[in-house]
């Protein structure tokens, strides 16, 4: 049985490698990577550190593990509703962020960001920054679990929920969970797809904005 529960602070680490272990190879995340080969692995730990550690302290992560097991087997960071990225909380994060990326890095993420951040809806939804599960893992419905219990909670909102994807074969799963594509992310590796979950009573298909906002 798969269990998912909130993070943890003590959980930091273990959830950083799971995370770091499934995007180390995607081509956004590898986009702005300060180094390859195994050197790649532990940078793109540092990088999951920075963003894992605030979201923790708000809530916004899930973890999944088996009943009877510590074991981390998948993690999911969701930012809620009109939450606020300020200067100083990522400034905080920057000693992680300069060794995930480096110099070239950071600028590379940063446009990274901006070009995202274009697309984003404007009402308010949840949004699904990342989502990862162990490679040991795989196939067993951890992914589909850590969905089940944060689209649960939005559901009871009345929330809508927002997520880009790299892949055709996680598009089909956010699909099974009611998410409908958008526009693919211009200026972005890989040119990510943008899916958009309408809120449960609502029955418009998709939200005002699929494509980047006019005033970006």
């Amino acid at each position: 049985m798969i269990t998912v529960s909130p993070a943890r602070p003590g959980d930091l680490t273990a959830a950083a490698e799971v995370l770091a272990e499934a995007f180390v190879d995607d081509p956004v995340t590898g986009a702005v990577l300060r180094r390859t080969g195994a050197d790649r692995l532990r940078c793109a730990q540092h990088l999951f550190v920075a963003l894992l550690r605030p979201a923790i302290a708000d809530g916004t992560v899930d973890l999944a593990r088996r009943a009877d097991d510590s074991q981390v087997l998948g993690v999911a960071i969701w930012e809620a509703p009109g939450a606020v990225t300020t200067v100083a909380r990522l400034a905080a994060q920057l000693p992680s962020f300069w060794r995930a990326c480096g110099a070239t890095g950071l600028v590379r993420a940063l446009a990274t960001k901006r070009a995202v951040e274009r697309y984003r809806p404007r009402q308010p939804h949840w949004y699904l920054q990342e989502i990862g599960v162990a490679a040991d893992a795989r196939g067993q419905g951890i992914g589909g679990a850590l969905l089940d219990a944060r689209l649960a909670d939005v559901d009871r909102q009345g929330a809508g929920a927002y997520l880009e994807s790299s892949t055709e074969r996680n598009r089909r799963l956010y699909r099974r969970y009611g998410f409908l594509d958008g526009a693919p992310v211009r200026r972005v590796p890989a040119s990510p797809v943008t899916m958009w979950r309408p809120p449960s009573s609502d029955q418009a298909p998709r939200p005002a904005a699929t494509t980047p906002h006019p005033s970006a």
